[in-house]
């Protein structure tokens, strides 16, 4: 006897079956007590690869993630990963981060689930419709979404921060202080945290009556070197046409963006307002203070992504682990009235 079925009678995942069997802390007693019940009823007999998927490298959360130049250069990401691993540590769990191309996940994540090397999964840069999820989800292989996503049939545990409404509080105040030729710089609209901040964009010029300018637009921005071409198109716009603020919404094409502004020699939060989500970083060499919409730390955000995780390998309800945090926004220098004519 497996012990697949015994995580089928009992609508478990292998690793938390394979937990309640060697005694491990963080499943729950109820359900260690299912666990052996079934193991006794079913006359379970644990063989060598068995074992070895109780005790080895199962025991082991894990990432796939694209890794480039741009993304190693990702300092709030590796610090989420880095407060992840210093939690999963102190539950006797390793945190690995698996590369994959970047035209090519799924089959990472099909390698790795059939490898039986990692329990559980968290799930990067969401998308809107995410393959990866459905990909887990379809082989109830246990997952925590670093974000949301609108493809899945059923529902799944998340961490996510509200983008739509991070975005109106950004754009609000950029209509406040008199802007009305606002431009928009991101990520690829396949990413569920651009989609929705452009949705908030959106909706607050929508509500102000400001007309959008398609060419004021530039979603294609995920990196240093994208961030500071895309500024550099909007700027090259005839002037009454070229935007008189620019909401960016990632940091690291912000760090491009803010380059781009500086080279031209225009002076930020006077010549042009740019506003940063999650502003620029601990290691920006950018010495003014930049506007920009706040959510948690890395580092707290690490943790409560790695408590979720460790909620999910103990199966606890999925409704339960469905977190929604209000990002803030910080005033910095680099937004301010527009420009005179």
């Amino acid at each position: 006897m497996s012990l697949k079925r015994i995580a089928e009678e009992l609508g478990l995942s292998l690793t938390t079956v394979s937990r309640a069997l060697n005694g491990y802390p963080e499943v729950a007693a109820a359900t260690r007590r299912d666990v052996m019940a079934a193991a006794v009823r079913l006359d379970y007999r644990p063989d060598a690869r068995a074992r070895g998927l109780a005790l080895g490298r199962s025991d082991a959360v894990g990432i796939v993630f694209p890794i480039t130049t741009g993304d190693l250069g990702d300092q709030q990401f590796l610090q989420v990963a880095s407060s992840m691993s210093e939690r999963f540590a102190q539950a006797g769990l390793d945190l690995l981060i698996v590369s994959a191309p970047a035209h090519d996940e799924l089959a990472a994540y099909e390698r790795a689930i059939t490898g039986r090397h990692i329990g559980v999964f968290v799930v990067p840069r969401t998308r809107v419709h995410d393959q990866r999820l459905e990909l887990l989800q379809a082989r109830n292989v246990p997952f925590v979404a670093y974000g949301r996503s609108s493809s899945l049939a059923s529902d799944y545990a998340w961490f996510d921060f509200d983008n739509l409404a991070g975005a109106r509080m950004a754009t609000d105040r950029l209509l406040r202080l008199g802007h009305r030729r606002l431009g928009y710089l991101g990520a690829p609209p396949e990413y569920n945290f651009a989609d929705q901040r452009f949705a908030g964009f959106s909706a607050s010029l929508r509500a102000a009556s400001v007309a959008l300018k398609p060419q004021a637009v530039q979603r294609n921005a995920l990196e240093r070197r994208s961030g500071y071409a895309a500024m550099q198109n909007l700027l090259a716009l005839p002037l009454a046409q070229r935007p008189t603020a620019v909401l960016v919404d990632n940091n690291l094409a912000g760090i491009g963006a803010l380059h781009a502004v500086m080279h031209s020699g225009l002076v930020l939060g006077r010549d042009l307002s740019v506003i940063v989500y999650d502003g620029l970083g601990s290691d920006s060499v950018v010495r003014i203070a930049v506007t920009a919409v706040m959510q948690p730390t890395p580092q707290a955000t690490g943790v409560a992504l790695a408590e979720m995780t460790l909620a999910r390998i103990r199966d606890e309800p999925i409704k339960s682990l469905q977190k929604l945090c209000m990002p803030e926004l910080e005033i910095g220098d680099t937004d301010g009235p527009p420009p005179l004519a």
